[in-house]
């Protein structure tokens, strides 16, 4: 293939990425309507929307042209993913109780702080953005590799439970199409992009577990408890 068609193939993997991305990060949003509904975050946890919005902002400065050029579409996924997450943040704010309140606050402030000093450190240690993409990329993958722990936890808890009730089928397809579209989205010229590709190809992996236990498990699941409502968060679409 020439450069041209290389160049357009590899925005439309990058289009139907950012389709399939915003799907994910829309995926709480009944879990925010009933929290509006009720006027309360009742037990549900603000923790996989805060991991979520550092890892965003971390693939948004990963993406920069003065960082990692030729990554537009990773900035405008993470972009469009962070304003999604912070407007969940903000109802959750809306509803919670003071304390909750104070730990929402204090972290995104924790983040804040964090994203300054790798920024910083970043833009002024390393004149490259060969040297720059690599500090932001490690960041990337690292987070990325920890916000898969949620993923392991539920996966463990359907073997345990044989039950699927907590592992929304649909959710699964969307975690391993994400993976796998990215990987194939990093692997295209001008990469291969091994900092896209690492937590991509595992969360494609990861996906298709899930996939297959929900295969496994869903016999032993009555009917109505698959439709019961969870609060499972996507790892978040890195990028």
């Amino acid at each position: 293939m020439n450069h041209k068609t290389l160049e357009i193939l590899r925005n439309v993997v990058g289009g139907i990425g950012n389709a399939i991305s915003f799907f994910l990060f829309a995926s709480p949003v009944p879990t925010f309507i009933g929290i509006y509904k009720k006027k309360s975050v009742e037990q549900f946890k603000p923790d996989p929307y805060l991991a979520t919005i550092m890892n965003c902002i971390l693939w948004v400065f990963y993406g920069l042209p003065f960082v990692h050029p030729n990554s537009t579409l990773v900035v405008t996924t993470n972009a469009i993913g962070l304003a999604i997450e912070l407007t969940y943040i903000v109802i959750f704010l809306l509803y919670s109780d003071k304390k909750g309140r104070l730990k929402v606050v204090a972290w995104i402030a924790v983040e804040i702080v964090f994203l300054a000093i790798v920024a910083s450190c970043t833009l002024k240690i390393f004149h490259t953005t060969k040297k720059r993409s690599n500090v932001a990329g490690i960041l990337c993958v690292i987070f990325g590799l920890l916000m898969y722990i949620s993923p392991l936890t539920i996966m463990g808890k359907v073997i345990k439970t044989k039950s699927v009730k907590y592992m929304p089928f649909y959710l699964s397809v969307g975690n391993f199409a994400n993976g796998l579209i990215w990987t194939i989205y990093a692997v295209i010229p001008p990469g291969p992009d091994p900092y896209i590709i690492i937590p991509n190809g595992l969360g494609a992996l990861s996906g298709a577990v899930q996939l297959i236990l929900y295969a496994y498990y869903s016999k032993f699941t009555p009917k109505d408890d698959e439709k019961k409502p969870t609060e499972l968060q996507m790892v978040g679409p890195a990028p």
